[in-house]
């Protein structure tokens, strides 16, 4: 497994990697890549930390977990690899953006055009087993990024927080709102998005304006 981290974020995040639940994380997932197949592939799973540098950080969006069908997982929330179907939460996001922006829907779901202007594509937990969602869940990759979204609250200012759905919400709950937007609404998966509670959130025209507000580079979404 070929594992490497941006440099920014490993001097960021170096007392995280010494702690004993990360050592214990990180055998627990060499293993796992050995014994079964896993995704997102070894040199994919720090993708969103490779894109957006600390310091280039204007949005974060916060997922759950990768998706564990073949081929899907790319290592940033919500994206699929070239030539992948979207999947229902994915389709439902690029249907809001339409919406809201009156942009075409995009042809390719691989997000890594986000990630590269400073969105933070964050999953909870950044492995899975093949076919067993959550499978990668409460062995440490929470405590790991829940030390990420600390750290970014804590020494970042004027970020934008998306948090889509009650796990999000839950995972965002210590954001410091007096230094950043944080935008809350339903997730974009059909059952909660049918029910009326992601359509028409306009989260991305909202983070645009924040940005420009604040004199920086709004997201070409």
């Amino acid at each position: 497994m070929n594992v490497k981290i941006e440099s920014s974020w490993e001097e960021e995040l170096e007392e995280e990697f010494s702690k004993p639940y990360f050592e214990n994380l990180s055998q627990f997932v060499k293993e796992e890549y050995i014994l079964n197949t896993c995704y997102p592939p070894g040199n994919l799973i720090f993708s969103a930390f490779n894109h957006t540098p600390f310091n280039k950080v204007k949005v974060v969006i916060i997922g759950q977990d990768p998706y564990h069908g073949e081929g899907q997982a790319n290592g940033l929330c919500f994206s699929v690899n070239e030539g992948i179907s979207n999947p229902p939460s994915l389709m439902n996001i690029f249907k809001e953006v339409e919406s809201d922006l009156l942009i075409p829907y995009p042809k390719s779901g691989n997000l890594e055009r986000w990630a590269d202007q400073g969105i933070l594509l964050l999953n909870a937990t950044l492995t899975v087993q093949a076919h067993e969602a959550g499978s990668h869940q409460k062995k440490g990759w929470e405590q790991f990024t829940n030390a990420v979204i600390s750290k970014l609250s804590n020494e970042q200012e004027g970020l934008v927080f998306l948090l889509w759905g009650g796990f999000a919400k839950k995972k965002g709950a210590k954001i410091d709102t007096n230094k950043h937007l944080v935008l809350e609404s339903g997730h974009p998966s059909p059952l909660s998005a049918n029910r009326g509670y992601w359509f028409g959130n306009k989260h991305f025209s909202a983070t645009n304006t924040y940005l420009k507000e604040t004199g920086r580079q709004q997201i070409s979404w």
